[in-house]
C-alpha cells in the first residue's frame, strides 16, 4: 500500500553539480585549439597552441571552483544522477552490469583524461571519487546524520531477493583497495577508501616523420612531441586543397631544427643530412612564396611589393615583349615602343581604345607621322585620321584594331585573361612613363632598354637570372640600336637612378636595378 505524500530520500536531496571543460582542435590541420565549457553562460576561447589551451582550460575550471560554494551535504552523487556511466564497465554480451553503490561524504572532485583533452568537476560521493584514478579531492562536505549520507533507497533490498543491498559490494572498473589510507579529508572511520594516487605511467607516444619512426623513449620529451606534431602537420598539409608556401617554409624550418637536435642526442649522421635538406626546402619554399606574392628581399627584414605579383604575370610580360620584337612592322626604337604600347591595349581581341594623351606621353619625334606609317603598313587600323586620334579625349576614345592580334579559331597569340591585360598595360606605362626618365628627357631607345632590364633580373634586382649580367647583343636587338649606342643609353639610365653599378664588359651588361624601381621588375625563374 502506497501512502500519498511520501518522498524518497533521493527526492529530498538536491542534484550533484557537474561541469566539464574541453580542449578541441579549432580547425582541421591547424595548431589552434578551442576551449569550451559545458556551462551555457561560458563563451568558447580560441588559442594558438595546445599548451596555451591547456593552461586556459585549467584556469577556467579553477575559476568555477573558486566561484562555486563547497560540496553540499544534502547533495546526492552526480555519478548516481548519471547512473555511474563514468566508471562502470559496459555489460558484455552475456553479462549484466551491476550498478555501483554510492557512499561516504559528499566531495568536490576534479578528474581529467590522460591526454589532457578534458577536465571535469563533480559533486559526488567519496566512493565514486575513489573509482577514478585521476580524481583529486578539492573539498569535502561536513559530516551529517547517517540518514542524509546513506545510500539511496533504490540501493536497498534488491528486487526478487531478500538479500540486503549492504551485502553487495561496490562494482567498479578496478579492484578497490580497503587498505588505502584516508586522505583529502575523507575519514577512515566510515570505511570508505580514499582516492588512490594515480600510478605514474610511462608515456608511449609514437609518431612518424620523413619515413622515420619517432622512438617512444626519445628524450628530451619536448623533442619527441615536436617530431610527432611535425609529422602530423606535414600529413595534414598534404591534404590541403590549396598550397600555403609560407606555412610549408615554417614547417621545414621547424623540421630542420628538430632533426639537428635529434642528431645530437642520438649520434645518427643521417639525421644531420635530413636537417640540411629541410633547410634547403625551407629556403626554396620561402623564395617561391615571395615570388608568388610579388615580394623579394631588399635588406635585413625588408621586402618589396611588386607591381606585377607572381611568376605567371612576369612570364606574360616577357611573352608580350618577345612577340613585339618578332612582329614590329617598322624599324627603329620609336616604332617598337609604339608597338609595345598598342599591343598591350589590344592583346586579347585585337581591338582596344586609345586617346591622344596616350600617344603624346611617349617620347616620339613625330607621332602623327608614325601613326600614319603604321596604318599604311596594315598593322594598325583606325577610323578617321591620325590627327583625329591625337585629338581624342577620354570621354570619346578612338577605337583601334590590330588584325594580327585578332583570335583565329578562338585562339590568339596570348593566353592570359581579361583581368591580366590591364595589369600588364599599367605595368608597361609605369616603366615607360617613369618620372625621372621623363625629367631627363630620355628617348624611345632608353625607355625600351628600361623595359628589357625590368624583365631580365634576379629576385634581388641584379641583372641576369643569377646576377651574371645580360648579353649586349640581345639588348641592342631589342632596343633597335647599334652596339656602340648601348653605353650612352646605360649612362642615361644610371643618371635617372634606374641602374646602379652598371658596366659593359666582355659583351655583357652587369649591375643591378636601383631600389626605387625594384617594384616594377619581373625576376627570371
Amino acid at each position: 500500500m502506497t501512502v500519498e505524500g511520501t518522498v524518497s530520500g533521493l527526492e529530498e536531496r538536491v542534484a550533484g553539480r557537474a561541469w566539464t571543460v574541453r580542449l578541441d582542435a579549432a580547425d582541421r590541420g591547424g595548431a589552434t585549439v578551442r576551449v569550451s565549457c559545458s556551462r551555457p553562460v561560458c563563451t568558447p576561447q580560441v588559442l594558438p597552441t595546445a599548451a596555451a589551451g591547456r593552461t586556459a582550460a585549467v584556469a577556467h575550471l579553477a575559476t568555477h571552483l573558486r566561484a562555486a560554494s563547497g560540496p553540499r551535504p544534502e547533495a546526492y552523487c552526480a555519478c548516481r544522477a548519471e547512473e555511474c556511466h563514468t566508471h562502470v564497465r559496459d555489460a558484455g554480451p552475456r553479462e549484466r552490469a551491476v550498478p555501483s553503490r554510492c557512499g561516504g561524504p559528499v566531495v568536490m572532485a576534479v578528474i581529467n583524461d590522460r591526454q589532457g583533452r578534458w577536465w571535469r568537476a563533480l559533486e559526488c560521493c567519496a566512493r565514486c571519487a575513489a573509482a577514478h584514478s585521476s580524481a583529486k579531492i578539492v573539498a569535502t562536505a561536513p559530516a551529517t546524520a547517517p540518514a542524509a549520507t546513506g545510500p539511496h533507497p533504490a540501493a536497498g533490498t534488491r528486487a526478487g531477493t531478500d538479500r540486503p543491498a549492504g551485502a553487495i559490494g561496490p562494482h567498479f572498473s578496478h579492484a578497490p583497495s580497503s587498505a588505502a589510507p584516508a586522505t583529502q579529508g575523507v575519514p577512515t572511520s566510515q570505511g570508505v577508501p580514499a582516492p588512490r594516487n594515480p600510478k605514474p605511467r610511462r608515456s608511449r607516444r609514437y609518431g612518424k616523420i620523413a619515413q622515420r619512426i619517432v622512438p617512444h623513449d626519445l628524450h628530451p620529451v619536448a623533442l619527441r612531441d615536436e617530431l610527432i606534431e611535425l609529422g602530423d602537420l606535414f600529413r595534414a598539409y598534404q591534404q590541403r586543397p590549396e598550397p600555403d608556401l609560407a606555412e610549408l617554409a615554417d614547417l621545414h624550418s621547424r623540421k630542420a631544427k628538430a632533426f639537428r637536435i635529434w642528431a645530437e642526442v642520438s649520434g645518427v649522421t643521417e639525421l644531420v643530412l635530413e636537417a640540411r635538406r629541410a633547410e634547403q626546402a625551407a629556403d626554396a619554399a620561402f623564395l617561391q612564396h615571395q615570388q608568388r606574392t610579388g615580394q623579394s628581399p631588399v635588406g635585413e627584414g625588408e621586402v618589396t611589393n611588386r607591381l606585377l605579383p607572381g611568376l605567371t604575370q612576369w612570364e606574360h610580360a616577357r611573352t608580350v615583349l618577345a612577340h613585339v620584337a618578332e612582329h614590329t612592322p617598322l624599324p627603329g626604337p620609336e616604332a617598337r615602343l609604339m608597338a609595345v604600347m598598342l599591343t598591350l591595349r589590344s592583346a586579347l581581341t585585337g581591338t582596344g581604345n586609345l586617346v591622344g594623351q596616350d600617344v603624346r606621353g611617349l617620347p616620339l619625334t613625330d607621332p602623327e607621322e608614325l601613326i600614319g606609317r603604321l596604318v599604311d603598313s596594315g598593322w594598325l587600323s583606325i577610323p578617321g585620321t591620325a590627327d583625329d586620334l591625337l585629338e581624342s579625349r577620354p570621354e570619346s576614345p578612338t577605337p583601334i584594331t590590330i588584325p594580327s592580334l585578332m583570335p583565329d579559331d578562338g585562339q590568339g597569340p596570348f593566353d592570359f585573361g581579361r583581368k591580366t591585360r590591364p595589369k600588364l598595360s599599367g605595368w608597361a606605362q609605369r616603366v615607360v612613363g617613369d618620372k625621372k626618365l621623363r625629367k631627363k628627357k630620355t628617348g624611345a631607345a632608353t625607355r625600351l632598354l628600361a623595359l628589357a632590364l625590368a624583365v631580365r633580373t634576379s629576385s634581388d634586382g641584379r641583372l641576369g637570372a643569377d646576377g651574371e649580367g645580360i648579353d649586349v647583343a640581345d639588348l641592342t636587338s631589342w632596343c633597335a640600336v647599334e652596339p656602340d649606342e648601348l653605353e650612352p643609353l646605360v649612362e642615361q639610365l644610371t643618371a635617372a637612378d634606374w641602374l646602379v653599378e652598371a658596366a659593359v664588359t666582355d659583351g655583357r651588361l652587369t649591375g643591378r636595378l636601383a631600389e626605387r624601381v625594384l617594384q616594377v621588375s619581373c625576376p627570371l625563374p
